[in-house]
């Protein structure tokens, strides 16, 4: 039998304490209050506390959590997961980067995510899972997988033609910058703290660091070089916000067979692209080449990419953007070792101030903005 606290009345699990509740004594100095919002269809739970705070009646959000799913999943399964993602997907910006060697950037993705999707698909309908859907959810999927595969991974491998790989991956490691601010305004969840702004500052600061030489190259390949690597913001942006719809979209559909169609998607509209450009006029195929775009397809898209939907739906969005941390150390190590790519004390420097960025931005106390409307709300209404 559980020991109760002085004042407070025991009940059963599930169900409320059956003490009466003084009215003039509930925001008392000193009291804690707990508030079980509501409970989602899906079992999405928000659990704020409510402190007193001073002789204002303060009340401030300070703990909520997200659970996106009917119980909270495994730890094993989270940790597994996000190990899948900070490792593989650190390794593919070096096949990226192996593949574009000979391969038009547009070609390789577009064959490396036609067929990692239709396979994948052919794979869920032979395991029973329904793979066929309406038009509204197959144009989110579209639109998701253009978004995530074409506009953020397209432009990746483009810009992997003159930039290494690991400055590569450090430049993306800003995408946690444009997760918090489109979950702030698409969402409507999350106000960014000032230490996640603090960090988005540093996030600027550290791109300008990784880019100085170029921005004073004079050459031909520096320039060449500038310009692709100011693209990767871009990618960052669009990756970000396919990340943030696909979460605002979510409506229970079997994700693996979601991810399936995206990685379709994204491959039809890549070849469609490569067409425009005639890219298969140019194109080598080479046995190096080809084992870039099957790692790719491989530990890249079946293992990476199906592990990253599985944490959108699962963990908090500011805590999946962590990857972006890790991957461009797997990715400088790898570029290092493998292909012999020079790390300067430029990259060092750059390296550090945009990890520490995305280390404040994505540590920094979450507030709902729910939570603080609710809290308002019952201040207003204890005056």
């Amino acid at each position: 039998m559980r020991a109760t606290r002085p004042g407070v009345g025991a009940g059963t699990p599930g169900t409320r304490a059956s003490r009466p509740v003084d009215e003039n004594s509930r925001f008392a100095p000193g009291t804690c209050q707990f508030f079980i919002i509501i409970t989602w269809k899906r079992g999405v739970a928000l659990i704020a506390s409510l402190h007193h705070i001073g002789s204002r009646d303060r009340l401030i959000a300070s703990h909520a959590e997200f659970m996106c799913n009917d119980q909270a999943q495994p730890r094993w399964m989270v940790i597994f997961n996000f190990a899948l993602v900070y490792f593989f997907w650190g390794s593919t910006y070096l096949g990226i980067r192996i593949g574009v060697e000979q391969i038009p950037p547009a070609l390789m993705c577009g064959v490396r995510f036609l067929i990692a999707g239709l396979l994948l698909l052919g794979f869920c309908g032979l395991r029973g899972r329904t793979i066929r859907y309406d038009p509204v959810h197959l144009f989110h999927m579209a639109m998701v997988g253009t978004l995530l595969l074409m506009g953020g991974n397209l432009t990746l491998a483009y810009a992997e033609e003159a930039v290494p790989s690991g400055l590569s991956a450090l430049l993306v490691a800003t995408t946690p910058l444009w997760f918090l601010i489109l979950d702030n305004l698409l969402l409507g969840s999350h106000r960014i703290s000032k230490q996640g702004l603090i960090g988005l500052v540093l996030g600027v600061a550290g791109v300008v660091v990784l880019l100085w030489p170029d921005l004073h190259a004079t050459g031909a390949l520096g320039r060449r070089e500038l310009r692709a690597a100011l693209t990767l913001p871009l990618g960052s942006f669009s990756w970000a916000l396919g990340s943030v719809l696909s979460k605002r979209w979510e409506s229970g559909a079997d994700r693996l067979v979601g991810t399936a169609w995206q990685m379709t998607f994204a491959g039809v509209a890549n070849l469609l692209l490569c067409a425009v450009n005639r890219d298969y006029l140019r194109v080598v195929w080479t046995a190096r080449g080809l084992g870039a775009v099957a790692y790719l397809i491989i530990c890249g898209s079946w293992i990476g990419y199906t592990a990253y939907i599985w944490l959108l739906g699962h963990v908090p969005i500011s805590k999946v953007s962590t990857y972006a941390s890790v991957n461009p150390v797997v990715a400088v190590f790898l570029g290092w070792i493998i292909e012999r790519e020079v790390v300067d004390r430029f990259i060092l420097a750059g390296s550090a101030i945009v990890v520490i960025s995305v280390i404040l931005v994505t540590s920094a106390k979450i507030r709902l903005a729910s939570a603080v409307a609710e809290a308002s709300q019952l201040e207003m209404a204890s005056d």
